[in-house]
């Protein structure tokens, strides 16, 4: 599903964030990404939704090179990506209703498939009674949640996750955890950046170990490997 030939990220300023990387990714897969701060793990990410560009290589998502497509067509290509952040990113003005639907209004879907998805993804996730609710009456992994909800609204196939759980407690954490492995049931590839020792130990899928710009581990069933 994911290929990244010799992809190399330079910044303006000279840093070097990831430096020749060559990874395969397939469909279906559950793919925690770790390793410290400022390992490269976001820049990573990001590329594979085009929040970054790479200075060289190839990366293709379902035969796709999405390194070298033009710009105006990046909102295209992100209709297929669920992208989930620490922060949630809700607009706070919206309800939790408005703010799903938002993602499938941009793509001119009928006010009543809207409905219908919208209401599928929150039983998911478990706010149906918080439809109507404001993301400043919700909880961090109540937003959390809703965030997840925008984010497979239009049944991507492949969902990036930067550090969802980095502003939730334990038990908040495990919650939105049992979501993404429910996601992942269903056939969506999951690709997690991710600090928390304790999932990734737990809940074991492949794990890719960045340090330095580069890949040093990746393992089936790895474990996080880092001490906190």
């Amino acid at each position: 599903m994911i290929e990244m030939k010799n992809v190399q990220k330079t910044y303006p300023n000279g840093v070097s964030a990831v430096k020749g990387l060559n990874v395969k990714i397939q469909s279906g897969e559950f793919v925690y990404v770790v390793g410290p701060s400022g390992a490269g793990k976001s820049t990573f990410i990001k590329m594979m939704y085009r929040e970054e560009k790479p200075t060289s290589g190839t990366i293709t998502i379902n035969g796709r090179d999405i390194a070298n497509i033009k710009d105006r067509k990046v909102p295209l290509l992100r209709r297929d990506i669920g992208v989930i952040f620490q922060d949630f990113k809700l607009l706070n003005n919206l309800t939790v209703f408005e703010n799903i639907a938002f993602a499938l209004e941009v793509t001119e879907e009928k006010p009543q498939a809207i409905k219908k998805k919208v209401m599928e993804v929150l039983e998911l996730v478990g706010l149906k009674h918080k439809v109507r609710m404001f993301p400043n009456e919700l909880s961090g992994g109540e937003q959390q949640r809703v965030a997840i909800a925008r984010s497979i609204v239009r049944s991507p196939k492949l969902v990036i996750a930067d550090e969802p759980t980095g502003n939730l407690d334990p038990d908040t954490s495990w919650e939105i955890m049992k979501i993404f492995e429910e996601i992942n049931s269903l056939g969506t590839t999951v690709i997690m950046a991710t600090h928390n020792k304790d999932i990734v130990n737990t809940l074991q899928h492949r794990v890719i170990a960045i340090e330095g710009g580069l890949i040093v581990r990746d393992e089936q069933k790895g474990e996080y490997g880092y001490e906190l």
